[in-house]
């Protein structure tokens, strides 16, 4: 449901972001903020920092960025509505009033957990019959445990055509209602329906919270349908559901991924194994709904499926499906099975070693991406080769984020280099000597020029202390606009950046964009990029023109060279700068625990530190 504005400002406004944050993360105040680990990514020093007055917190190592609501969703795992829930608890606060239509479909949805939940429980129950030998035979030859059989609540469908409907007419429930949530089949016809589970082994399926919304069956005996699932029900929508996703996402949450195998057994097996962070999809390809639950849980989920044509294939539609939702810091592993075998073969062959080295062992989703379009493949003439990096490029061509398309387009390159001896253009990199090569200082320097040059690393042109941060990222997007060819030069740096204003950041999503067309990238060229994607000219305080149109002197270069030279200057300085904040955070947690982590942290930091200072002071020799 949509919620009223001022009911969530109200929630943010009664409960304190220290105090939920305070729960999980260890703070400490600075100011009038605090400050700890964060707790989205492993760190030694803190980078994690919480803005009470403002509402939000932010951590500068990883970017994680939101409010009350938002920390409570990715740290519990919540939905949104779960989360306002939860904290308006908390506020003292009830949940305000749905409209008559809102709440008759609610009703009815509570009504279909209520008779899902007491079909499980007689599900559970047929486990213990008689007529159940078979099944726990089954279980037993699998290697399945009875604690195991309990987490995953597994149940038993008898060979009957109605027993589980009359047990429920018994309890009262209605036999539209039965219908409703996915129960019984027939009936349309005039006929009696009849139970749609019959003679097999019954995995419930739960929805994030662990509510029961359907069941999935594996047959007993030689019906043609293995595999048989709930039908889609006001409560469930089979591509928007993962099995085993609420008993997952703790362990997924501690061990910072999840492993998503094929089926009902191989998460079963894998949990038993000790991997409890396993879900799987249900019988069906990988969708973006399912993708983004996924993501939700951990930053790089690794895709286990069998090592045999069908379970390849399966490996290669996820790529297609995740490839328009990469972002940085999301991804997806592909863990690679022996061939002919599913995670539970492996397991009762070698061991849960084994099937750990295999996840160790997983491959990256570029890497994934390039064997599914080279393997098997014949490119011995120029058409061939030409189709692969066609069919390469459409598909980096669909990542929606520019800056993981542009690191995506630079590495399908370099492959394709690699492999075949394309021509390509000079990376960033191969250029880097360009800030040694003579040329014509720059007017105005990094230093006033005077006699008695100051030997420490220059303050940004026109910044005190507390704004160097801002005009470093300034110029460092302004100067590609003001020198023709310097974006290719500086393409590499500029995408490994975190801009703090946003600003910057859209102008650098532009510029990299710009260099997947085919034209001649000068300024005016950039220019119309800007435009044609809503930034009319430079946003702001990027104009490096002072007052009366006068160019600032730090901007006055006459070749090339200077421009790249002035560039990775303020680059090499904002190095600095960051690397300085951070070992004054390393300082703090050294003076805090002296342990001798810390102080080596400390120290290498602090020689890294060192290092940047003399690339700094080297372009003024």
């Amino acid at each position: 449901m949509a919620f009223p504005p001022a009911f969530l400002d109200e929630i943010r406004t009664r409960v304190p972001l220290s105090d939920i944050v305070g729960k999980q993360v260890r703070l400490q105040r600075r100011g009038r903020e605090f400050i700890g680990l964060c707790p989205f990514h492993r760190e030694k020093s803190p980078s994690f920092s919480v803005v009470e007055d403002k509402g939000f917190f932010h951590c500068f190592g990883c970017g994680a960025h939101g409010d009350i609501i938002g920390f409570l969703m990715r740290t519990e795992n919540l939905g949104f509505p779960e989360a306002v829930e939860r904290l308006a608890g908390l506020a003292g606060l009830e949940m305000p009033q749905q409209t008559p239509a809102d709440r008759e479909r609610e009703r009815r949805a509570a009504t279909l957990y209520d008779v899902l939940e007491e079909a499980c429980r007689w599900f559970e129950q047929q486990l213990s019959s008689a007529d159940a030998q078979e099944t726990r035979a089954y279980l037993k030859r699998r290697g399945v445990k009875p604690e195991t059989v309990a987490r995953f609540r597994l149940g038993f469908a008898p060979d009957s055509k109605n027993r589980l409907i009359r047990h429920l007419e018994g309890k009262g429930t209605p036999p539209k209602l039965i219908a409703a949530a996915g129960l019984s089949a027939g009936g349309d016809d005039g006929r009696t329906p009849i139970d749609r589970f019959r003679h097999r082994l019954i995995f419930p399926i739960g929805d994030r919270s662990g509510r029961i919304i359907a069941f999935g069956g594996r047959t007993m005996g030689d019906h043609p349908a293995k595999y048989l699932n709930s039908p889609e029900t006001p409560v469930f929508h089979k591509g928007r559901v993962l099995y085993g996703y609420a008993q997952a996402r703790k362990p997924a949450h501690e061990a910072e991924t999840v492993i998503v195998a094929e089926g009902y057994m191989d998460v079963i097996a894998l949990a038993q194994a000790g991997f409890r962070n396993a879900v799987a999809p249900l019988g069906t390809a990988l969708t973006e709904s399912q993708l983004a639950l996924l993501w939700r849980i951990a930053d790089e989920p690794v895709l286990c499926f069998d090592g045999d044509e069908a379970g390849k294939r399966a490996a290669y539609r996820a790529i297609d499906r995740a490839l328009p939702g990469v972002v940085p810091g999301k991804s997806l592993g592909f863990a690679l099975l022996p061939s002919g075998q599913d995670p539970d073969d492996l397991i009762q062959a070698r061991g849960p070693a084994a099937m750990k080295d295999v996840l160790d062992r997983s491959l990256p989703l570029l890497d994934m991406l390039w064997r599914s379009r080279t393997e098997d493949g014949r490119f011995d003439t120029p058409e061939r080769r030409a189709a692969l990096e066609k069919d390469l490029h459409e598909c980096v061509a669909r990542i929606g984020d520019q800056t993981v398309k542009y690191h995506y387009k630079t590495a399908i390159r370099d492959r394709l280099g690699k492999a075949f001896g394309l021509a390509r253009r000079a990376k960033p990199a191969d250029r880097r000597d360009a800030r040694s090569r003579p040329g014509r200082r720059f007017q105005g320097g990094w230093h006033q020029r005077n006699a008695e040059l100051e030997r420490k690393p220059s303050r940004m042109p026109g910044a005190g202390a507390a704004g160097e941060r801002e005009r470093a990222e300034e110029i460092l997007v302004a100067l590609p606009l003001r020198a023709d060819g310097l974006l290719e030069r500086v393409a590499e740096g500029l995408a490994e950046i975190s801009f703090l204003n946003l600003a910057h950041d859209r102008v650098r999503n532009v510029l990299l964009d710009a260099l997947n067309t085919e034209e001649i990238l000068d300024t005016e060229a950039l220019q119309r990029h800007l435009t044609s994607n809503g930034l009319s000219g430079l946003p702001g305080a990027l104009n490096v023109e002072h007052a009366g149109g006068v160019v600032d002197p730090s901007f006055r270069v006459e070749t090339i060279e200077e421009a790249e030279r002035l560039w990775h200057h303020v680059f090499d300085l904002l190095q600095h700068q960051m690397l300085k904040d951070e070992i004054e955070a390393d300082a703090a947690a050294w003076a805090e625990d002296k342990s001798g982590e810390d102080w080596q942290r400390l120290q290498a930091k602090q020689e890294m530190r060192q290092a940047c200072e003399v690339k700094v002071l080297a372009l003024d020799d």
